[in-house]
Protein backbone atom coordinates (compact mmCIF):
# COMPACT_ATOMS: atom_id res chain seq x y z
CA UNK A 1 0.00 0.00 0.00
CA UNK A 2 1.00 3.50 -0.99
CA UNK A 3 1.17 6.13 1.50
CA UNK A 4 1.13 9.64 0.91
CA UNK A 5 3.12 12.36 3.43
CA UNK A 6 0.38 15.01 4.72
CA UNK A 7 2.57 17.28 5.95
CA UNK A 8 3.96 18.47 2.50
CA UNK A 9 2.79 21.40 0.67
CA UNK A 10 -0.75 20.04 -1.43
CA UNK A 11 1.20 20.63 -4.68
CA UNK A 12 4.13 19.14 -3.80
CA UNK A 13 2.63 15.57 -2.14
CA UNK A 14 4.10 12.89 -3.84
CA UNK A 15 3.67 9.08 -3.13
CA UNK A 16 6.53 7.11 -1.49
CA UNK A 17 5.64 3.76 -3.08
CA UNK A 18 6.66 5.52 -6.45
CA UNK A 19 9.89 7.34 -5.06
CA UNK A 20 11.16 3.92 -4.27
CA UNK A 21 10.05 2.71 -7.90
CA UNK A 22 11.68 5.04 -9.53
CA UNK A 23 14.82 4.55 -7.16
CA UNK A 24 15.11 1.38 -7.99
CA UNK A 25 14.40 2.13 -11.95
CA UNK A 26 17.87 4.29 -11.25
CA UNK A 27 19.76 2.06 -10.11
CA UNK A 28 19.63 -0.63 -12.11
CA UNK A 29 20.06 2.53 -14.97
CA UNK A 30 22.94 2.88 -13.19
CA UNK A 31 24.47 -0.49 -13.11
CA UNK A 32 23.53 -0.95 -17.00
CA UNK A 33 25.55 2.11 -17.50
CA UNK A 34 27.91 0.60 -15.34
CA UNK A 35 28.83 -2.21 -16.60
CA UNK A 36 28.32 -1.14 -20.22
CA UNK A 37 30.95 1.43 -19.48
CA UNK A 38 33.34 -1.73 -18.01
CA UNK A 39 33.36 -4.22 -20.72
CA UNK A 40 35.17 -1.72 -23.63
CA UNK A 41 38.07 -1.26 -20.84
CA UNK A 42 38.20 -4.76 -19.94
CA UNK A 43 38.59 -5.19 -23.93
CA UNK A 44 41.21 -2.47 -24.26
CA UNK A 45 43.10 -3.44 -21.39
CA UNK A 46 43.48 -7.16 -22.37
CA UNK A 47 43.72 -5.49 -26.38
CA UNK A 48 46.82 -3.05 -25.19
CA UNK A 49 48.11 -6.68 -23.10
CA UNK A 50 48.22 -8.91 -26.07
CA UNK A 51 50.21 -6.03 -28.28
CA UNK A 52 52.57 -5.70 -25.47
CA UNK A 53 53.09 -9.40 -25.51
CA UNK A 54 53.21 -9.89 -29.07
CA UNK A 55 55.74 -6.45 -29.35
CA UNK A 56 58.38 -7.94 -26.59
CA UNK A 57 58.26 -11.42 -27.02
CA UNK A 58 61.08 -10.73 -30.27
CA UNK A 59 63.36 -8.76 -27.81
CA UNK A 60 62.69 -11.87 -24.94
CA UNK A 61 63.73 -14.28 -27.84
CA UNK A 62 66.81 -12.41 -28.47
CA UNK A 63 68.30 -11.89 -24.94
CA UNK A 64 66.82 -15.79 -24.52
CA UNK A 65 69.05 -17.02 -27.54
CA UNK A 66 72.27 -14.90 -26.27
CA UNK A 67 72.51 -17.86 -23.64
CA UNK A 68 72.14 -20.40 -25.59
CA UNK A 69 74.69 -22.59 -27.97
CA UNK A 70 73.92 -22.33 -31.64
CA UNK A 71 72.89 -26.05 -31.99
CA UNK A 72 70.38 -24.95 -29.18
CA UNK A 73 68.99 -22.36 -31.41
CA UNK A 74 68.97 -24.80 -34.42
CA UNK A 75 66.67 -26.92 -32.61
CA UNK A 76 63.21 -27.91 -33.65
CA UNK A 77 62.44 -28.02 -30.01
CA UNK A 78 62.34 -24.27 -28.92
CA UNK A 79 64.21 -23.15 -25.65
CA UNK A 80 61.90 -20.73 -23.95
CA UNK A 81 63.48 -20.33 -20.81
CA UNK A 82 67.91 -20.85 -20.49
CA UNK A 83 67.99 -22.71 -17.23
CA UNK A 84 70.89 -24.09 -18.14
CA UNK A 85 72.53 -21.67 -20.23
CA UNK A 86 75.68 -20.31 -20.74
CA UNK A 87 78.00 -16.90 -21.04
CA UNK A 88 80.18 -18.57 -23.78
CA UNK A 89 78.67 -16.11 -26.52
CA UNK A 90 79.03 -13.08 -24.47
CA UNK A 91 82.84 -14.80 -23.64
CA UNK A 92 83.70 -14.73 -27.61
CA UNK A 93 82.79 -11.15 -27.84
CA UNK A 94 84.68 -9.56 -25.06
CA UNK A 95 87.41 -11.84 -25.65
CA UNK A 96 87.58 -10.43 -29.71
CA UNK A 97 87.23 -13.95 -31.00
CA UNK A 98 85.64 -12.28 -33.71
CA UNK A 99 86.91 -10.50 -36.98
CA UNK A 100 86.28 -6.94 -35.38
CA UNK A 101 86.61 -5.86 -31.60
CA UNK A 102 83.60 -4.69 -29.70
CA UNK A 103 85.04 -2.05 -27.73
CA UNK A 104 86.38 0.24 -30.45
CA UNK A 105 82.92 -0.31 -32.43
CA UNK A 106 81.36 0.80 -29.10
CA UNK A 107 83.48 4.01 -28.77
CA UNK A 108 82.64 4.72 -32.63
CA UNK A 109 79.03 5.02 -32.31
CA UNK A 110 79.11 6.65 -28.91
CA UNK A 111 81.42 9.70 -30.24
CA UNK A 112 79.29 9.44 -33.51
CA UNK A 113 75.47 9.50 -31.53
CA UNK A 114 76.31 12.23 -29.14
CA UNK A 115 77.48 14.39 -32.05
CA UNK A 116 74.99 13.63 -33.85
CA UNK A 117 72.33 14.35 -30.75
CA UNK A 118 73.98 17.30 -29.61
CA UNK A 119 74.19 18.99 -33.60
CA UNK A 120 70.39 17.81 -34.27
CA UNK A 121 68.95 19.45 -31.28
CA UNK A 122 71.13 23.26 -31.22
CA UNK A 123 70.13 23.46 -34.93
CA UNK A 124 67.01 22.00 -35.28
CA UNK A 125 65.83 24.28 -31.88
CA UNK A 126 66.82 27.27 -33.22
CA UNK A 127 65.52 26.33 -36.63
CA UNK A 128 62.05 26.19 -35.07
CA UNK A 129 62.51 28.97 -33.18
CA UNK A 130 63.55 31.12 -36.18
CA UNK A 131 60.26 29.29 -38.25
CA UNK A 132 58.18 30.32 -35.24
CA UNK A 133 58.76 33.33 -33.57
CA UNK A 134 60.03 35.22 -36.49
CA UNK A 135 58.27 36.50 -39.76
CA UNK A 136 61.01 36.86 -43.18
CA UNK A 137 60.72 36.24 -46.40
CA UNK A 138 60.65 32.27 -47.63
CA UNK A 139 59.98 31.30 -43.79
CA UNK A 140 56.80 29.19 -45.65
CA UNK A 141 58.76 27.83 -48.45
CA UNK A 142 61.47 27.05 -45.74
CA UNK A 143 58.85 25.28 -43.79
CA UNK A 144 57.15 22.70 -46.90
CA UNK A 145 60.93 22.42 -47.94
CA UNK A 146 61.73 20.11 -44.36
CA UNK A 147 57.86 18.36 -45.14
CA UNK A 148 58.73 17.63 -48.85
CA UNK A 149 62.67 16.35 -47.95
CA UNK A 150 61.31 13.91 -44.98
CA UNK A 151 59.74 11.90 -47.96
CA UNK A 152 62.94 11.73 -50.00
CA UNK A 153 63.95 7.94 -48.70
CA UNK A 154 67.75 8.09 -47.64
CA UNK A 155 68.58 5.26 -49.79
CA UNK A 156 68.09 7.39 -53.03
CA UNK A 157 71.26 9.94 -51.88
CA UNK A 158 73.71 7.21 -51.19
CA UNK A 159 75.68 8.08 -54.38
CA UNK A 160 75.50 11.58 -53.85
CA UNK A 161 76.53 11.83 -50.38
CA UNK A 162 79.51 8.98 -51.47
CA UNK A 163 80.43 11.50 -54.22
CA UNK A 164 80.36 14.37 -52.01
CA UNK A 165 82.31 12.97 -49.23
CA UNK A 166 84.88 11.97 -51.60
CA UNK A 167 85.33 15.11 -52.95
CA UNK A 168 85.75 16.40 -49.58
CA UNK A 169 88.21 13.91 -48.00
CA UNK A 170 85.64 12.95 -45.56
CA UNK A 171 85.28 9.13 -46.69
CA UNK A 172 85.77 6.80 -43.54
CA UNK A 173 85.90 10.07 -41.22
CA UNK A 174 83.72 10.25 -38.03
CA UNK A 175 83.26 13.86 -38.82
CA UNK A 176 81.84 13.17 -42.17
CA UNK A 177 79.60 9.98 -40.74
CA UNK A 178 78.35 12.42 -37.62
CA UNK A 179 77.74 15.11 -40.94
CA UNK A 180 75.59 12.88 -42.87
CA UNK A 181 73.42 11.58 -39.67
CA UNK A 182 72.89 15.25 -38.82
CA UNK A 183 71.50 16.09 -41.94
CA UNK A 184 69.38 12.69 -42.13
CA UNK A 185 67.68 13.78 -38.61
CA UNK A 186 67.02 17.30 -39.02
CA UNK A 187 64.31 17.99 -40.95
CA UNK A 188 62.26 15.75 -38.84
CA UNK A 189 64.00 17.15 -35.85
CA UNK A 190 63.10 20.99 -37.05
CA UNK A 191 59.34 19.67 -37.87
CA UNK A 192 58.96 18.37 -34.51
CA UNK A 193 60.44 20.91 -32.77
CA UNK A 194 58.50 23.70 -34.83
CA UNK A 195 55.19 22.32 -33.17
CA UNK A 196 56.55 22.55 -29.25
CA UNK A 197 57.40 25.76 -29.79
CA UNK A 198 54.30 26.72 -31.55
CA UNK A 199 52.34 25.33 -28.37
CA UNK A 200 54.09 27.80 -26.34
CA UNK A 201 52.02 30.95 -26.42
CA UNK A 202 54.32 34.25 -26.80
CA UNK A 203 52.76 36.17 -24.37
CA UNK A 204 54.15 34.20 -21.65
CA UNK A 205 57.62 35.94 -22.70
CA UNK A 206 56.56 39.37 -22.89
CA UNK A 207 54.55 38.48 -19.50
CA UNK A 208 58.26 37.50 -18.40
CA UNK A 209 59.88 41.12 -19.98
CA UNK A 210 56.97 43.14 -18.19
CA UNK A 211 57.83 41.57 -14.85
CA UNK A 212 61.49 43.06 -15.47
CA UNK A 213 63.01 40.10 -16.79
CA UNK A 214 65.02 40.48 -20.44
CA UNK A 215 64.39 38.77 -23.77
CA UNK A 216 67.05 36.64 -23.27
CA UNK A 217 66.09 35.82 -19.74
CA UNK A 218 62.64 35.34 -20.62
CA UNK A 219 63.26 32.38 -23.20
CA UNK A 220 65.84 30.74 -20.76
CA UNK A 221 63.09 31.26 -17.76
CA UNK A 222 59.89 30.54 -19.74
CA UNK A 223 59.99 28.75 -22.87
CA UNK A 224 63.13 26.83 -22.51
CA UNK A 225 61.41 24.91 -19.44
CA UNK A 226 58.18 24.28 -21.34
CA UNK A 227 60.06 23.10 -24.50
CA UNK A 228 62.12 20.75 -22.74
CA UNK A 229 60.06 17.89 -22.94
CA UNK A 230 59.87 18.51 -26.52
CA UNK A 231 63.80 18.77 -26.62
CA UNK A 232 63.87 15.41 -24.68
CA UNK A 233 61.74 13.39 -27.36
CA UNK A 234 63.48 14.20 -30.70
CA UNK A 235 66.73 14.04 -29.03
CA UNK A 236 64.96 10.05 -28.11
CA UNK A 237 64.30 10.07 -31.88
CA UNK A 238 67.43 11.15 -32.98
CA UNK A 239 69.36 9.11 -30.70
CA UNK A 240 67.62 5.68 -31.98
CA UNK A 241 68.29 6.89 -36.03
CA UNK A 242 71.58 7.32 -35.71
CA UNK A 243 72.05 4.26 -33.06
CA UNK A 244 70.84 2.28 -35.23
CA UNK A 245 71.90 3.44 -38.78
CA UNK A 246 73.40 0.60 -41.05
CA UNK A 247 73.38 1.60 -44.64
CA UNK A 248 74.58 5.01 -44.97
CA UNK A 249 77.55 3.78 -42.36
CA UNK A 250 78.16 0.80 -44.30
CA UNK A 251 78.66 2.87 -47.38
CA UNK A 252 80.71 6.19 -46.06
CA UNK A 253 82.88 4.17 -43.83
CA UNK A 254 85.55 1.53 -44.17
CA UNK A 255 88.04 0.92 -41.08
CA UNK A 256 85.94 2.55 -38.06
CA UNK A 257 83.28 0.15 -37.50
CA UNK A 258 80.13 1.40 -35.81
CA UNK A 259 78.00 -1.01 -33.84
CA UNK A 260 75.96 -1.99 -36.75
CA UNK A 261 78.34 -2.69 -39.25
CA UNK A 262 79.99 -4.66 -36.12
CA UNK A 263 77.32 -7.29 -35.72
CA UNK A 264 76.84 -7.93 -39.58
CA UNK A 265 80.61 -8.45 -39.62
CA UNK A 266 79.94 -11.30 -36.65
CA UNK A 267 78.16 -13.42 -39.39
CA UNK A 268 81.01 -13.56 -41.69
CA UNK A 269 83.43 -15.03 -38.71
CA UNK A 270 82.70 -18.17 -40.31
CA UNK A 271 81.58 -20.10 -42.58
CA UNK A 272 77.82 -21.15 -40.61
CA UNK A 273 76.78 -18.15 -38.99
CA UNK A 274 77.20 -18.42 -34.83
CA UNK A 275 73.60 -17.18 -34.38
CA UNK A 276 74.44 -17.57 -30.08
CA UNK A 277 77.30 -14.38 -30.83
CA UNK A 278 75.04 -12.52 -32.98
CA UNK A 279 71.98 -12.76 -30.59
CA UNK A 280 74.76 -11.90 -27.81
CA UNK A 281 76.05 -8.49 -29.81
CA UNK A 282 71.81 -7.42 -30.61
CA UNK A 283 71.74 -7.47 -27.00
CA UNK A 284 74.55 -5.45 -26.26
CA UNK A 285 73.47 -2.73 -28.55
CA UNK A 286 70.22 -2.83 -27.30
CA UNK A 287 71.17 -1.72 -23.88
CA UNK A 288 72.22 1.37 -24.47
CA UNK A 289 68.99 2.98 -26.03
CA UNK A 290 67.03 1.02 -22.79
CA UNK A 291 69.62 3.04 -20.49
CA UNK A 292 69.34 6.61 -22.55
CA UNK A 293 65.04 5.68 -22.54
CA UNK A 294 65.37 5.09 -18.95
CA UNK A 295 67.27 8.03 -18.19
CA UNK A 296 64.43 10.09 -19.95
CA UNK A 297 61.44 8.73 -20.17
CA UNK A 298 60.52 11.03 -16.87
CA UNK A 299 60.78 14.35 -18.83
CA UNK A 300 59.09 12.72 -21.74
CA UNK A 301 55.63 12.26 -19.74
CA UNK A 302 55.98 15.70 -17.97
CA UNK A 303 53.41 17.96 -19.82
CA UNK A 304 53.92 21.25 -21.31
CA UNK A 305 50.79 22.40 -19.65
CA UNK A 306 51.94 21.26 -16.51
CA UNK A 307 55.16 22.93 -16.48
CA UNK A 308 53.78 26.27 -17.10
CA UNK A 309 51.36 25.89 -14.25
CA UNK A 310 54.38 25.17 -11.55
CA UNK A 311 56.43 27.96 -13.24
Amino acid sequence: MSTVDTTAPLGTRRSTATDAGAARKAGRTTRGNRSRRERPGWFLTLSAVVVFLCSIFPVYWMVNSSFLPTNRIRSTTPTFFPVDGTFENYRKIFAGETNYLFAPALRVSLLVVLAVLVAALVFGFLAALAATRFRWRGRKVFIVTILAVQMIPGEAMIISLYSMLRDWNLLDQLFGLILVYTASVLPFTIWTLRGFVAGVPAELEEAAQIDGCSKIGAFVRVTFPLVAPGLISTGVFAFIQAWNEFVLALVVMESNKTLPIWLRALQEATKGTDWGTVMAGSTLISIPIVIFFLVVQGRMTSGMVSGAVKG
